[in-house]
């Protein structure tokens, strides 16, 4: 029975003390604490022992303390660690009846505890064992109390099985806790420390018998059914706490840290347990199994909330959907709004088509559309992302660039874009990229900071220095994309002006539904919260008719209201940057409207034209690759070069070399190999390029 936390002692050492011994006790169980110190999670890091936390003599039931004394050492309180009536009454009965008795006390118990050296081997102690088991005992009676020696050896004993200390022994046996221990229960736990793993009649046999030399007077009965009730198939620890399981699997990989305190509320992360689970069951009969809700401190990076559940509790602990890649839908709308500002290519009120779009791709004709499948004509760039529009997004994709969108997002923290922006195409404007909610939280909290992005933490960083931060948008440009998400008037065209986004108090927002209906995503921030909620299928089966109105916004709008339970609406402050114009649109015969734009891109005059789109190669498309037949005349095989835009003077350069002017379609005699077209400006400037491959020629075999 070895005590894994003390060190070995020799003759030559001394024991160690009470306070030593206790602050060495290793439990089997680690523990996560939230920011405040309270309880969260409790799981088992070590598979050979059940061991839990060290519990003091006041928190363990009297009637355990007075029946263990009675069990193992009667005159414990009278003696100096060696009873010498109880050693000679042993000596006697050995000598005249050849039975062995035992005259160990609690003391000498103990002392064996913390010297290896003076635990018995296979068989019984040796006499030069048992003279140094008296002395220790001794030795720690001069420098322990009575009670600090009852205590050690409480949490020190093996009472059956696996399970060391009255900690565990209480809550696997009787599923309560050490201070809740009944005198049945107690006669059973103090018959078991002489003979761990004895049969459950002679437990009941010996619980019978120290209940009457104690006078308890307790029916047998009621012993039998609590051995019944202890012994009785698997007896598992039940853990008191099990929230934030997938944070507690990070942070207690370690099992050299027993206790770890994370940035979690637990008041705050129990009740987004408790309202995603409640709003699962809610969506269940609309095909929905899972969802993760994640919190975050827009100032620091603090996670306050990690949620991830399962419809099937079995699996809730297993996966978790906080860093889980899904399709991000609409959600990365935001970012390409604020490269294009900051890039001084549009403006807020900038007029974009909302009409149909076909643009070539390399595996055909790609056309987006609307969620509602409406074309709206002129929006401006403030209802278009209000209200979620997918092809004045295309159009304004188009215009950054491909991709320009794509390492602003790796800027962000999006990984796994690894390709090049060719790669995704138009089609990542719309959320064809795989991200995760814990990358999507932190992107929004970015522009909640005014476009400065920094890593979000779960543990609080030692050296507490400030996060280290890298600007991504200017705070102008976030400033514009937080008043847009904030306003409810741009985003009535698609949502109406009362809805699940709509907040007391000032809050930026936006869903977004991937392809069909696999993913639904809400994430907005506060002044001082970032929330995100993701709700769908990690099968990746499809939801049943959910919409960013009814799937993941509604839990996001409560979480919002539990996290501001007093605040006022209050719009956020705008930087010097920016300036307040009043614009009058075409679209809207003699109205004005007022807007923000960066310093230097309010209209000269008070009208506002509809935005050049940047010129772009539309075939071929990147990585197209052509064959040449050799049975077709070389004259009569060409390959035409198109590109969309209203510029003049462009020019074709194909290969490093000018071919030609750029007007309407331009046809070119096809040359094998690799080539490079570009759409150039007359200055020699390149808006766009492609590459293509022309393989040939290939003549029919004839027999």
């Amino acid at each position: 029975m070895g005590l894994a936390v003390c060190p070995l002692l020799t003759a030559a050492e001394a024991l160690p003390t009470a306070e030593q011994v206790k602050a060495g006790f290793q439990p089997s169980e680690a523990l996560l604490l939230d920011r405040s110190g309270l309880l969260l999670h409790e799981t088992r890091i070590d598979p050979t022992v059940r061991r839990l936390s060290w519990t003091s003599l006041t928190d363990i039931s009297p009637a355990l303390r007075q029946a263990v004394v009675w069990a193992e050492d009667r005159r414990f309180f009278s003696h100096h660690g060696v009873d010498y009536v109880a050693l000679a009454g042993a000596v006697i009965t050995r000598l005249f009846s050849g039975h062995i008795r035992g005259a160990s006390t609690i003391s000498m118990q103990l002392a064996s505890f913390l010297d290896r050296g003076l635990q018995a081997g296979k068989g019984r102690r040796s006499l030069r064992q048992k003279w140094c088991q008296m002395q220790a005992a001794r030795d720690i009676e001069r420098t322990w109390s009575k009670d600090e020696i009852l205590e050690a050896y409480l949490n020190l004993i093996y009472y059956s099985g696996e399970f060391q200390g009255v900690h565990a022994a209480s809550r696997s046996l009787f599923g309560k806790e050490p201070h809740g221990l009944d005198d049945a229960e107690s006669l059973i736990l103090a018959s078991l420390i002489r003979s761990p793993n004895a049969a459950t009649s002679e437990v009941a046999r010996r619980a019978g018998k120290l209940s009457q030399v104690m006078a308890r007077q307790i029916p047998e009965s009621r012993i039998q059914a609590k051995i019944t009730q202890a012994f009785q198939g698997f007896r598992p620890v039940t853990h008191q706490a099990n929230s934030a399981p997938h944070v507690a699997r990070k942070l207690l990989k370690n099992q050299k840290e027993t206790v770890v305190t994370c940035t979690l509320d637990d008041g705050l992360q129990r009740y987004c347990e408790e309202r995603l689970a409640h709003h699962l069951s809610q969506l269940k009969t609309s095909h929905v199994g899972e969802g993760a809700v994640l919190v975050v401190e827009n100032a620091t990076g603090e996670v306050f909330v990690y949620a991830s559940l399962t419809t099937d509790p079995a699996r809730s602990r297993f996966v978790d959907g906080v860093v889980a890649r899904r399709q991000a839908g609409s959600t990365l709308k935001p970012f390409l709004y604020g490269a294009a500002f900051d890039r001084r290519i549009l403006t807020p009120a900038t007029l974009l088509d909302d009409g149909p779009l076909d643009l070539a791709v390399a595996g055909g004709i790609y056309q987006p559309n609307n969620y509602d499948h409406a074309h709206r004509g002129q929006v401006t760039a403030r209802v278009a992302l209000a209200s979620s529009l997918n092809i004045p997004a295309v159009r304004a994709g188009e215009m950054i660039g491909d991709e320009t969108f794509v390492q602003i997002l790796r800027e962000l923290g999006i990984e796994k874009l690894t390709e090049s922006g060719s790669f995704y195409g138009p089609s990542l404007v719309l959320g064809s990229a795989d991200v995760t909610l814990w990358e999507l939280v932190n992107a929004y909290r970015t522009l909640a900071n005014g476009g400065n992005c920094s890593r979000l933490y779960l543990r609080r960083p030692v050296d507490q220095k400030e996060p280290d931060t890298r600007p991504v948008f200017s705070k102008e440009a976030a400033f514009l994309i937080s008043d847009i998400l904030s306003d409810r008037q741009a985003r009535s065209l698609t949502f109406g002006l009362e809805n699940v986004l709509a907040t007391r108090f000032w809050t930026a927002v936006k869903t977004g539904t991937s392809k069909d209906m696999r993913d639904n995503w809400c994430v907005g921030y506060s002044r001082q919260y970032t929330v995100g909620v993701w709700v769908g299928n990690f099968s990746g089966q499809p939801m049943w008719n959910v919409s960013g109105m009814t799937g993941a916004a509604p839990l996001w709008l409560e979480i919002m209201n539990r996290l501001h339970p007093n605040s006022g609406r209050m719009s956020i402050d705008p930087p010097d940057g920016v300036v307040r114009c009043r614009v009058r649109l075409p679209l809207q015969t003699g109205a004005e409207i007022q807007e923000w734009f960066i310093r230097g891109t309010e209209p000269a005059a008070v009208s506002i034209q509809a935005a050049d789109p940047m010129p772009r190669i539309v075939y071929p498309p990147s990585g197209a690759v052509f064959a040449v037949d050799g049975d077709i005349p070389k004259e009569h095989q060409q390959i035409f070069f198109a590109y969309h835009g209203h510029r003049k003077g462009l020019r074709w350069m194909l290969d490093g070399r000018f071919l030609r002017a750029a007007s309407g379609r331009t046809a070119w005699s096809p040359a094998s190999g690799y080539h490079e077209l570009a759409l150039c400006e007359a200055g020699g400037a390149i808006l766009d390029a492609v590459h293509f491959q022309v393989r040939g020629p290939q003549r029919t075999l004839m027999k």
